[in-house]
């Protein structure tokens, strides 16, 4: 039966999940330098149209439609068919099956959104609209239909991600991990200074990112009501508790505490509380954002270590912040708050940590393999990465004609 607060809050965060994927053009293009700010910006706004028209063909029904064996939707809700008013009471009985595809449609949309992050300032623009168009129907929506469709094995297992943590984070970052490993770092990368161009744009866009994951994780309680209270709460518990802890580690290891670090803890914990967000109490999602700045804090700073040119630290906030986050669902999940999660290991069942740590392994490895041959696939066919021309001029003038500013 339908309920008219739930269609209301579900559409609603619908809208909010939409907000965030401008609100990640915003927060990646401040991030770049000034002659690569409109080819950055595009990366974000143009996965809105290309994921959302493949989502209306084909997948949502890879995702959701139909189990096929655990693997996979089969096409029975291609174009929408069989997608109506009417609740689908296997996913949200208390709203308008349509409601919930078009909530899911955001996820969708943001999750290789966030990849780009790994290879800015230098991919063709024709080979990330390829790239998108076959992750989201090759990567995203199998991993979708394992872990929150229904039949998915994972979810058979016993899996928990209450809105993205291996879904959308680990399998984006993972991704953007294969991703910078294969196209090779920007020219001078490491050898010469490459300073975000603007960063009061760089936190314009965490703060909408930061309004619009209410939507992301109080939205998947797919509800008006006490799971979406909670999810809000331990939200904002770990956003703030990553904020403060990553302006504390910075200003005790740099001698300062930067507005860019404040920004990109905020993301950390918001990235890392997704999984657990509607299965724990807000004392432990203080803890969760704690862990959350501390780790990713630690990943950015040993990329040089390692040597690889993550431009915009996709991997080091969203896939070690989603891995963190799931693993945490196995340690503080608790029965009392949510009879639809379970307990993790502090109450007693190590059962549910080892199922969350064989979920986001198995997940996180066929994201990076799978990543790493359409990358192959692609540079074969069109060549991925831009000329030393183009990148010494930019992309913005290079490839799409216009320039950020004239000044």
């Amino acid at each position: 039966m339908i309920n008219n607060g739930d269609t209301a809050w579900l559409l609603m965060s619908a809208a909010l999940v939409m907000l965030m994927t401008p609100g990640l053009a915003l927060f990646y293009g401040g991030m770049v330098r000034r002659k690569n700010v409109l080819g950055t910006l595009m990366h974000s706004f143009s996965a809105i149209a290309i994921v959302s028209i493949q989502w209306m063909l084909v997948g949502y029904s890879l995702a959701f439609g139909p189990d096929v064996k655990g693997i996979i939707g089969n096409l029975d809700w291609a174009l929408l068919r069989n997608v109506g008013l009417l609740p689908n009471p296997a996913y949200a009985p208390t709203v308008p099956h349509l409601a919930f595809m078009i909530y899911q449609a955001m996820f969708a949309v943001i999750t290789p959104a966030l990849i780009s992050g790994a290879f800015a300032e230098r991919m063709k623009f024709s080979a990330y609209v390829i790239f998108v168009l076959l992750w989201s129907t090759l990567v995203y929506d199998p991993v979708a239909h394992w872990v929150w469709g229904v039949g998915g094995w994972l979810r058979y297992l016993g899996v928990l991600d209450f809105a993205g943590g291996i879904v959308v984070h680990a399998t984006s970052g993972l991704s953007a991990l294969a991703a910078a490993l294969y196209i090779g770092k920007r020219k001078g990368a490491f050898k010469e200074p490459m300073p975000p161009h603007n960063l009061p744009m760089t936190v314009i866009g965490a703060g909408i990112l930061w309004f619009g994951w209410f939507g992301f994780n109080a939205g998947s309680a797919l509800s008006a009501g006490q799971l979406s209270t909670l999810a809000f709460v331990t939200t904002h518990a770990a956003a703030v508790s990553a904020t403060a802890t990553w302006i504390l580690i910075e200003w005790l290891h740099r001698g300062r505490p930067t507005v860019f670090g404040a920004a990109t803890g905020s993301i950390a914990g918001l990235a890392t509380i997704t999984p657990a967000a509607g299965f724990v109490g807000p004392d432990s999602a203080l803890i969760i954002g704690t862990l959350a700045g501390a780790m990713c804090y630690a990943a950015l700073n040993l990329k040089p270590v390692f040597g690889y040119d993550d431009s915009l630290d996709a991997f080091g906030v969203h896939g070690i912040g989603g891995i963190t986050g799931t693993l945490c669902v196995g340690l503080f999940a608790t029965l009392a708050l949510n009879p639809a999660g379970a307990n993790g290991l502090f109450l007693g069942n190590a059962r549910q940590f080892y199922i969350q740590l064989g979920g986001v392994a198995v997940v996180a490895v066929y994201s990076f393999l799978a990543s790493l041959v359409l990358l192959k696939v692609i540079d074969m066919i069109a060549g991925l990465r831009v000329s030393e021309k183009i990148e010494d001029a930019g992309l913005d003038i290079s490839v799409h004609g216009e320039e950020g500013y004239y000044l």
